[in-house]
């Protein structure tokens, strides 16, 4: 399809300026058709930027290494562009729009030249469906195109919903790297210096602004910018929730079905808890989403979720049979791997893995020949992988990819989990007394800084509220006024329960207490029974704790541990909450809701009873 066929007025001239300003060769409207997606990996190919895997090995699937300046989400060149400084809050970047949009209209200038410019109609969400909403992403890189075939539903069908007249996000996209006549990228992965790198959101206007990276969310505008940035605001102004949260669905031995959600900051487990294999015998749990979870109330007044996207952007390093075993089958064919390591048989290598690398040399994430590791660690700062090396796989490969994940009516969600690694203190698994102290939970979650951060804060908490810190496209407290104003005025007895897990606990050596991946399903089917109105439980300060019985210990956890990570640590939580009164609450100012210091007074008073 070409520009003029576009029967969406303010869509066709939304294009057309584009055009006039970033000079395309040529323009392209994204059908979503296979042979579409197969004509953009061959145009990579050719161009030297992505490399065919073995066919034998990871069928339909290719590698790509991108720039070294170019390889994560860069949060201090993402900005929220609020008319009022105020509104982006304390936790994310603020510029002016007026100003930001004339910085960046001069950097789109002419920025395709020598490329094409490819219009991607996209839903965000089961194509039709009243929780999905619409983008449209103009972008100069057939990688990211290609990637967007993954990670959302692409093409005519969005365009046929979207009619003359519906509502889109408009996201505009380019790496930033114009080319002279007869100039090619050479194997070369385009983008810009950091320093003109932007990821920019202007919320009132609800418009995405991207130039300079090619890589991940600076990019594949669907997934943090839509999802969460930009879905946030909606979210906040419509009545509903557009949360950084896992969807999976439950099944205990006697047939019943619930649905639970999560919100765990990065390295906590989030993907390996939505994929999870069951140790408990006679319980299933299968996949609706490991990322992203939008939900709105049914008319039964229950909130139902829908996941946005239609595939995953995982994490390789770490990834293996043993921690998530579905992932690994869902990236072995039809995938995009970035910055992993290539084996002399054509295959993709990273660390923690599982193995070492067959042969004698591979290919590092840089494009360097090194000697092949026999096991599947490296030194720190020598890796074969980048930290953050990805797959994009289809969902629908996943093989415990629930059948109900695509429903556009979504499903109905019964529990909310929060949780971080923390190595004392947080018990295992602990119930909310309420909704607001649900809430206050939640804008508590706090994590372990770990070495896969680059900080000198290793070892301390950092506060992550609702795992959203990064993701929030306003104030914080006005997000956290939002949650409490959703559970006033709906009926609390049909929202979810609100649970906060800890896996992370360790021992006086340093080890874990528990052993966490499968063995999560005991404290899984805990929540589950509490849920049903069942569940042994006594309440404390901090909320329902389950009983010493409550949870049977997988093999090698003894009871004094259990007593361990299932008791009430007085001493450490008064040093939680104090670090929360003094710390943390301080930063949000006059903007913090005053029901989180009532809840945060109230818990204060019940430890020193």
């Amino acid at each position: 399809m070409n520009v003029q066929e576009l029967k969406h007025p303010g869509l066709k001239q939304w294009v057309e300026e584009a055009v006039a300003l970033m000079s395309p060769d040529s323009v392209e409207v994204c059908d979503g058709s296979k042979a579409e997606y197969d004509r953009m990996i061959q145009i990579t190919i050719d161009a030297g930027l992505a490399t065919p895997l073995n066919p034998e090995k990871l069928p339909g699937s290719v590698l790509f290494r991108s720039d070294p300046s170019d390889v994560a989400r860069v949060e201090n060149r993402t900005y929220i562009a609020s008319k009022n400084q105020e509104d982006a809050g304390p936790t994310n970047n603020w510029i002016d729009p007026a100003e930001l949009k004339k910085t960046m209209t001069e950097l789109y200038h002419g920025s395709m030249k020598g490329r094409t410019m490819y219009v991607i109609p996209f839903s965000m969400g089961p194509v039709g469906s009243e929780i999905a909403k619409i983008g449209v992403q103009i972008t100069d890189s057939p990688y990211v195109v290609a990637n967007m075939h993954i990670m959302t539903r692409v093409g005519t069908k969005v365009l046929e919903v979207l009619g003359t007249q519906g509502a889109y996000v408009p996201c505009f996209h380019s790496v930033g790297k114009p080319l002279g006549p007869g100039e090619k990228d050479n194997g070369t992965w385009p983008c810009a210096p950091l320093d003109k790198k932007y990821i920019s959101h202007f919320p009132e206007t609800r418009e995405i602004w991207s130039y300079g990276s090619g890589y991940g969310g600076n990019a594949l505008l669907g997934k943090k910018c839509l999802a969460l940035r930009i879905a946030t605001v909606l979210a906040r102004d419509e009545g509903w929730l557009a949360e950084h949260m896992l969807i999976l669905k439950i099944t205990n031995p006697e047939g019943v079905v619930k649905y639970i959600t999560g919100a765990f900051p990065s390295a906590c487990g989030k993907t390996n808890l939505a994929m999870l294999i069951p140790t408990v015998p006679g319980w299933k749990v299968e996949t609706v989403g490991d990322d992203i979870a939008w939900m709105k109330f049914g008319k039964d007044g229950r909130l139902y979720a829908i996941n946005p996207e239609a595939g995953f952007f995982g994490v390789a390093p770490g990834t293996n049979n043993e921690s998530n075993r579905n992932a690994m089958e869902s990236c072995k064919k039809n995938s995009i791997f970035t910055n992993c390591g290539l084996t002399e048989d054509g295959d993709v290598w990273w660390e923690l893995i599982g193995h070492g690398a067959p042969g004698k040399e591979i290919v590092d994430w840089k494009g360097n020949k090194r000697p092949a590791p026999k096991t599947d660690k490296s030194p720190k700062g020598e890796e074969i992988a980048h930290p953050n090396a990805r797959f994009t796989a289809p969902a629908k490969q996943c093989p415990c990819i629930a059948k109900e994940w695509e429903d556009p009516a979504g499903v109905p969600i019964s529990a909310f989990l929060f949780g971080g690694r923390r190595p004392k203190t947080i018990p295992l698994v602990n119930q909310a007394k309420s909704w607001i102290h649900g809430v206050f939970m939640g804008s508590i979650v706090g994590s372990e800084v770990t070495a896969a951060v680059i900080s000198d804060q290793v070892g301390q908490v950092r506060r992550d509220p609702f795992a959203m810190l990064p993701f929030c496209g306003y104030h914080m407290g006005d997000y956290f006024k939002h949650w409490i104003t959703l559970g006033q005025s709906h009926d609390e007895s049909k929202l979810p329960k609100i649970f906060f897990v800890n896996w992370f606990r360790k021992n006086d050596e340093g080890g874990f207490i528990w052993p966490g991946y499968g063995e999560n399903s005991r404290v899984l089917a805990w929540i589950f029974e509490r849920c049903s109105g069942k569940g042994k439980a006594v309440e404390t300060p901090i909320g329902f704790l389950p009983t010493l019985d409550a949870i049977a210990p997988p093999q090698g956890v003894s009871e004094a541990a259990m007593q361990e990570i299932l008791n009430v640590d007085i001493p450490g939580w008064k040093a939680e909450l104090a670090d929360v009164r003094q710390n943390h609450y301080p930063k949000f100012g006059d903007k913090l809701p005053k029901e989180l210091y009532v809840e945060l007074n109230a818990i204060e008073k019940q430890l020193n009873a």
